[in-house]
């Protein structure tokens, strides 16, 4: 089984509004994250990690979207470590299988999320992730050019991200442990040893991070027929 937590606890302090109830298209920005995995086959439950404050009006959405499997709605934590324990601490027992997906990335798609299922079931841990393609420089700590990196084997990693439960749950029993801040679960697993698979990204899959962001999601959906 397949237990997706879609991680929306964030403060959105870049964007001074909460983006994730932004419309994009006539609808929340989370209710399109929400609705790519609720329309995913092989996702059997979905958990929503949010600020207490938000719980409501993602009720709402739920309801208005009929999304009959977001089965809990939990409080986030201080960290997106600790939201994600908090999803890890509220899937169904019999849960082989763990996605976590930013909220604030509304443009994944169904298929997208079955590719990277399918890796993980092979290797135990997938991401998707997007090649980086510009030139890659390093710079001081006055924004200097320092030295140039080579950027052939580097990639922008997105989510979902998608582990074997024990797996997923040995990592953060770690970064509890040690106390560690981790950006995403692929470095949380990174620390006991596994190496996640990649899935290139084929198709935009961006995170709404500026209101730009949000003109441009909205276009990309308009394109797909949304």
């Amino acid at each position: 089984m397949l237990s997706a937590i879609i991680v929306a606890a964030g403060s959105s302090r870049r964007m001074g509004f909460d983006k994730l109830f932004a419309e994009i298209v006539g609808k929340p920005v989370i209710a399109h994250s929400l609705n790519a995995f609720a329309r995913t086959e092989s996702v059997n439950e979905i958990i929503v990690v949010a600020q207490e404050d938000r719980h409501r009006d993602i009720e709402q959405i739920v309801r208005d979207e009929n999304l009959n499997n977001v089965r809990a709605i939990v409080r986030g934590g201080e960290h997106r470590h600790d939201s994600v324990r908090a999803g890890l601490e509220t899937v169904i027992s019999d849960a082989e299988y763990i996605a976590v997906h930013d909220a604030a990335r509304p443009l994944v798609t169904p298929q997208q999320i079955e590719h990277v299922f399918e890796k993980c079931r092979y290797f135990g841990a997938a991401s998707l992730a997007e090649p980086i393609r510009d030139t890659v420089k390093r710079a001081d700590v006055d924004l200097r050019v320092a030295q140039s990196v080579d950027r052939h084997e580097l990639y922008a990693m997105q989510t979902p991200q998608i582990f074997e439960r024990k797996v997923l749950e040995q990592a953060y029993q770690i970064v509890s442990e040690k106390m560690l801040l981790v950006t995403d679960e692929v470095s949380a697993v990174e620390l006991i040893g596994r190496k996640a698979a990649l899935v290139v990204s084929d198709e935009f899959n961006f995170k709404i991070t500026y209101p730009r962001d949000l003109s441009l999601a909205g276009f990309i959906l308009r394109q797909r027929g949304v």
